[in-house]
């Protein structure tokens, strides 16, 4: 009996023991994973390259490359060495457009001169242009309530000052040669002033375009309207896309536009996960600039 008892407690014994290397290798390596998502991804950029097919593409267009940032937070936290590097590896990419698609500051007036003064320093031969985003207008979620009702102008004032086009329900031609391809910007969906209508006017329905828009959801508004590439942001991929929980950040209807490239309706789409952040985590979800490349199709 003795015997069976002692065999009985030391079954149990190796049992509790099992469970506790188990909960240490957990927990060990999910506090790895917050240290990695703390100290090292948040600001580990990433360069991700795609390809476009556009129909009626010009020739003269073929080839043509544009580079991506957004989503850059400038503040406290998201400082201005780290923007710096990001501005650097979209310039080292040498494209032919450059694109900003809008949360230049994180929140007030404070850092609007500094992050204007880093992206300054971008060029490219068809120019810099951006939008803005629903931090620009100081608002935080779909209701549209401003805190900052100036501050978007400010920022457009800011940006331009540096030779950045600052597009607000507009569109430019963009020429090479004896073509042109149409690159129109709107604002952001929740300022509730995007105007696609009027980003679009006078525009010939049957020219290739792109389209810049902050929000990804965006493209669900275009109706009837030609779209061939939209690049946004805001998404920030969700920060966060941890094992066995996905992108927890997101609303379900935003993981539908997550991160990267989606086709929808006829229309490319590319979210990009931004620079920046507003709480510095980021886990499986690395910063990014993107170079996309435009093919014929």
């Amino acid at each position: 009996m003795f015997h069976h008892l002692a065999g009985w407690l030391r079954a149990d014994d190796d049992a509790r023991l099992a469970r506790r290397r188990r909960w240490a290798h957990w927990l060990g390596r999910n506090w790895a994973r917050v240290s990695y998502g703390f100290r090292v991804e948040p600001t580990w950029l990433e360069l991700n390259h795609f390809d476009v097919p556009m129909p009626g593409l010009p020739a003269e267009f073929v080839g043509l490359r544009i580079v991506q940032l957004t989503d850059f937070h400038c503040s406290r936290q998201v400082g201005v060495s780290y923007l710096q590097e990001a501005v650097a590896l979209a310039q080292f990419q040498q494209a032919d457009l450059a694109v900003l698609t809008g949360d230049f500051i994180h929140k007030g007036y404070q850092y609007v001169e500094r992050v204007a003064e880093v992206l300054g320093t971008l060029s490219a031969p068809l120019g810099v242009h951006a939008v803005l985003g629903n931090h620009d207008f100081s608002v935080r979620n779909a209701l549209g309530i401003r805190r900052y009702r100036q501050l978007h102008q400010a920022v457009t004032d800011a940006l331009t000052a540096r030779g950045v086009n600052v597009l607000r329900n507009q569109s430019v031609l963009l020429r090479r040669g004896d073509s042109a391809l149409h690159l129109a910007g709107v604002d952001d969906l929740w300022s509730r002033c995007c105007d696609l209508d009027r980003a679009f006017a006078g525009i010939d329905p049957e020219q290739p375009r792109i389209v810049l828009a902050h929000n990804p959801q965006t493209i669900d508004r275009l109706g009837k309207h030609r779209c061939d590439l939209m690049l946004s942001g805001h998404t920030h991929g969700g920060q966060v896309n941890w094992p066995g929980l996905g992108r927890p950040m997101l609303s379900k209807r935003a993981k539908r536009f997550a991160a990267g490239l989606y086709q929808h309706n006829g229309s490319y789409l590319y979210v990009n996960k931004g620079v920046g952040f507003g709480f510095r985590f980021r886990f499986g979800v690395r910063p990014e600039v993107a170079v996309a490349t435009l093919k014929q199709a």
